[in-house]
């Protein structure tokens, strides 16, 4: 699998390169700014391009607008967008159209080189992973009639978990139990709160995080 990174943090960059190439994916391109990340993206044509949501000039969300800008050019490959703090609006953002193929974590995610690893891999493939901490800050917003509130915690916890990208073996993994329990936890959620129980894990969580935001 072939990775593009554009970070601006020169030791950060390189340090999530070669934990990278160390773990078997090929590296293609280091970026300083989105400008030049665009560049090597048209250049090299990666898998995935993994980006800092803030880079220069403004450090604001340069980053954000070249993952959209990814997406919109090449939607077949997977943008990975990183940041340091909970900033739900601008991961909404990038997940509005579709979730397949696109990622947003936290950087303290990158601590957990393996699980690290395995989210650019699924995002490579297709899948999404989204930060369990943006998921529980959604789940945790008070709204009027909120069926989320129906949820038992079990099934709370599966909803977490398939927002952020798990499969349904990989939420029973998680939670070391049946696949057939997670099966009738995911069915029970869905039905709670009136969503469609789509075959493909990505459309599972687009539709989940379409409620949330709402």
């Amino acid at each position: 699998m072939r990775v593009a990174i554009a970070e601006d943090n020169v030791l950060l960059r390189e340090g999530l390169a070669r934990l990278l190439e160390e773990s078997g994916l090929e590296v293609v391109g280091q970026s300083p700014d989105a400008d030049d990340l665009l560049l090597k993206v048209r250049s090299y044509s990666p898998d995935v391009a993994i980006i800092d949501i803030r880079l220069p000039p403004t450090h604001t969300d340069e980053g954000l607008r070249a993952a959209l800008e990814i997406r919109a050019r090449q939607p077949s490959m997977g943008v990975l967008v990183l940041s340091q703090y909970v900033e739900v609006g601008l991961a909404l953002k990038l997940l509005a159209d579709s979730a397949e193929g696109v990622g947003y974590l936290l950087k303290d995610r990158i601590k957990d080189v393996d699980e690290f690893v395995a989210a650019v891999r699924r995002i490579g493939d297709g899948g999404s992973v989204i930060d369990p901490i943006i998921v529980s800050t959604l789940l945790s917003r008070e709204r009027t009639n909120d069926p989320v509130a129906t949820l038992t915690p079990r099934e709370r916890e599966v909803l977490e978990l398939m927002a952020s990208g798990r499969s349904n073996q990989g939420i029973a993994d998680a939670m070391v139990i049946t696949l057939r329990a997670v099966e009738k936890y995911v069915s029970s959620i869905f039905g709670k709160l009136g969503l469609p129980s789509t075959g493909s894990e990505s459309r599972r969580v687009l539709a989940v995080l379409m409620f949330l935001r709402a």
